[in-house]
């Protein structure tokens, strides 16, 4: 029991040190994004840098600086709702037998955060390609405050699908409680491989807003947080998913009126 006591203290300790890090250089990125500006577009909104080259950078390496931006974002963000689940996968480990029940964990959330690299990956260009069209051309780039809310209402909408129940579902309950897990590295790394899969699935319409909004706004970032969070952790989370899906459609509808009121 007290060896038990010891690496439970042991885990979230190191969880807790993880997440504060993460959110620290998280904010010092933000700070420094800030620092550079953002670029005003027709329509009344600005532009981040995120998705521009700084000058004399290379896109190899303004890649690679969104995707660790974009790594340590999302430790920062995932992480509340991800270490439950974490101890869950400890503990059935040492049910099944396991001695060093450190490593699989590791593993786990190697393979977690392996799949949302993998989706920076994929932004980071699809970010460069609208922006430019955007800045080529004006019409599009002042209807994107319509589409921003247009963007925010469907996320509220898929709050409701059975996509969204089902995921969340292998969320909240990955791994069951009683379960025995091998201590293998082949199968810690699959567990997180497919539990960052369903993470990715069930928050795709929560990030597209962080994405749409503002992906270096730290306001927007702390609710989209606190909303994975809550319906990951509370009790009776589709209910809670689809009251935060009634406030998504709320917030859409306000940016959409908002734009359409704007003069010019």
């Amino acid at each position: 029991m007290v060896c038990k006591h010891a690496s439970q203290r042991t885990f979230f300790g190191v969880s807790a040190l993880l997440f504060a890090a993460s959110v620290a250089v998280t904010i010092v990125w933000n700070s420094s994004m800030s620092a550079m500006g953002e670029m005003p577009m027709p329509g009344g909104w600005t532009m981040s840098m995120t998705w521009m080259r700084m000058c004399g950078q290379t896109w190899l390496v303004a890649a690679a600086s969104f995707l660790g931006m974009w790594t340590v974002m999302m430790a920062a963000m995932m992480l509340p709702s991800l270490v439950p689940a974490l101890w869950r996968y400890h503990e059935a480990v040492g049910r099944g037998g396991g001695t060093r029940l450190g490593w699989p964990t590791v593993l786990v959330g190697m393979g977690y955060f392996s799949v949302w690299i993998v989706v920076g990956l994929a932004i980071f260009p699809l970010g460069v390609a609208l922006s430019a069209i955007e800045l080529e051309l004006p019409a599009l780039a002042r209807a994107v405050p319509i589409m921003t809310g247009g963007v925010v209402l469907a996320a509220g909408f898929l709050q409701f699908t059975l996509w969204k129940a089902h995921h969340l579902a292998c969320c909240r309950m990955a791994p069951a409680r009683g379960d025995r897990v091998p201590a293998d590295a082949g199968t810690a790394l699959r567990y997180g491989l497919g539990l960052g899969s369903h993470c990715v699935c069930c928050c795709a319409n929560l990030t597209v807003i962080l994405l749409v909004v503002g992906i270096m706004d730290l306001r927007v970032m702390a609710v989209v947080t606190a909303a994975i969070t809550i319906e990951r952790l509370l009790p009776a989370g589709e209910r809670v998913a689809r009251a935060m899906g009634v406030a998504c459609g709320g917030a859409g509808l306000f940016l959409i009126v908002r734009a359409v009121a704007a003069p010019g």
